[in-house]
């Protein structure tokens, strides 16, 4: 129990500096943000692993899971 001044008195700091380095944002990435960040590696992904046979394959086996 003697400790949780410290312990709050860190946690503080830490809030402080995660602020300062603009980490403290809590809302949602808009949703073309997100797909605009993820082509790149999925277009890279695409080309190390088989190409697009490969991907529509896999597709055309989810649908068929789904139902579709």
């Amino acid at each position: 129990m003697a400790d949780t001044a410290a312990r709050a008195m860190i946690r503080t700091q830490g809030r402080k500096a995660q602020a300062a380095f603009g980490g403290s944002r809590t809302g949602r990435r808009h949703p073309l943000v997100a797909t605009a960040m993820v082509l790149p590696l999925a277009a890279l992904l695409v080309v190390v692993f088989g190409g697009w046979e490969a991907v529509v394959t896999q597709a055309s086996s989810v649908g068929v899971m789904l139902g579709r």
